[in-house]
C-alpha cells in the first residue's frame, strides 16, 4: 500500500498494479447510515405489528420472538448485508459507498461482524460522535470499527456506460465454455479491478506500445490468478485477448457464448 491522498487511497497489488480508491467523507457515511436506520426502523415497525398480532395468543412466546427479532434485525441487518453485497448496505448502495479491506485484498467475513460490532462504540454517547470524531482525524477517514477491522469506505461513483457491443461484440470467447469458472470469476474479481481491466481496454489506443504490453501483462497475470482456466481455452490467447475475454465475461455475464 502507498500513502494515501486527501480524498484517495492508493493500492499496489503483489503484480506491480496501482490503483486509487477515493475515500468517503464521514458525512456522506452518516447519511447512508441514517438511510439505513429509517429502513430497519420500518421493518421493525412491520415485525412491532407482527408480534402484536401473536400477542394476542402467546403473549410470552410474542416477547421472545420481539427480543431475538430486534436483536437480529439491528445487528444482522448489517452484518448481512455488507457480507451478500460485498461491503454494501442498502443505505450504502443508494449513496454509491462501498466497504473494503484497507490493503486491497478480499473483505473477509470477520471483518465485516468486527466493524458493526464495535459500531456500539462508535455511536457514542449519540449521533456517531466518537465515529465522527474518528473519521474527521483519520488519515483515511476511518472510525473505530474501521481501525479494529482493517477496513476503509470508500466512494463508488457512476460511470459512463461505454458501449460494450462495440467492444466486445463479435469476438469469440473462449472462456464461456466453462460456465461454472465464468461465475466463480464474476465473484472473486473485485469492482474496482474489473473496472481497471475495462478502462485499460477503453484507452489501450493512448498508450505507448511498449507500455501498453506491460499494462495488459500484468493485468492479466493478476487475473489468471483468480480463476484457473483449463489450458484448451486460453490456447493461444495474448493477454490483451485474454483481458477482453475477462472483461465480457464480467459485464456482459447473459451474453451467449460465441
Amino acid at each position: 500500500m502507498e500513502p494515501s491522498s486527501v480524498n484517495n487511497l492508493r493500492l499496489r497489488t503483489p503484480e506491480g498494479i496501482t490503483f486509487a480508491l477515493p475515500l468517503a467523507g464521514p458525512m456522506t457515511r452518516l447519511l447512508a447510515w441514517m438511510l439505513d436506520v429509517i429502513i430497519v426502523g420500518a421493518v421493525s415497525t412491520l415485525l412491532s405489528i407482527a408480534v402484536a398480532l401473536l400477542g394476542w395468543m402467546a403473549s410470552d412466546l410474542a416477547g421472545a420472538l420481539a427480543t431475538i427479532g430486534f436483536f437480529l434485525l439491528q445487528l444482522g441487518y448489517p452484518i448481512a448485508t455488507e457480507w451478500l453485497w460485498r461491503g454494501q448496505t442498502l443505505g450504502k448502495r443508494a449513496f454509491r459507498l462501498r466497504v473494503v479491506d484497507a490493503h486491497g485484498l478480499r473483505l473477509q467475513f470477520s471483518q465485516i461482524a468486527i466493524r458493526n460490532l464495535l459500531r456500539a462504540v462508535d455511536i457514542l454517547p449519540g449521533a456517531y460522535l466518537v465515529g465522527g470524531l474518528a473519521c474527521l482525524f483519520s488519515r483515511r477517514a476511518q472510525r473505530l470499527g474501521d481501525f479494529a477491522a482493517n477496513t476503509v469506505v470508500i466512494r463508488a461513483p457512476r460511470l459512463a456506460q461505454p458501449d460494450l457491443e462495440q467492444l466486445l461484440a463479435g469476438k469469440f470467447n473462449s472462456l464461456r465454455a466453462h460456465s461454472h469458472l465464468c461465475a466463480r470469476l464474476r465473484q472473486r474479481v473485485a469492482p474496482e479491478e474489473a473496472a481497471l481491466a475495462l478502462s485499460a481496454l477503453l484507452r489501450r489506443d493512448e498508450l505507448d506500445p511498449l507500455a501498453r504490453v506491460e499494462l495488459f501483462r500484468e493485468l492479466a497475470t493478476a487475473l489468471r490468478a483468480k480463476v484457473e482456466f483449463p489450458p484448451e481455452s486460453l490456447d493461444g490467447l495474448a493477454d490483451e485477448q485474454y483481458l477482453r475475454n475477462v472483461v465480457d465475461v464480467l459485464y456482459r455475464p447473459k451474453t451467449a457464448g460465441l
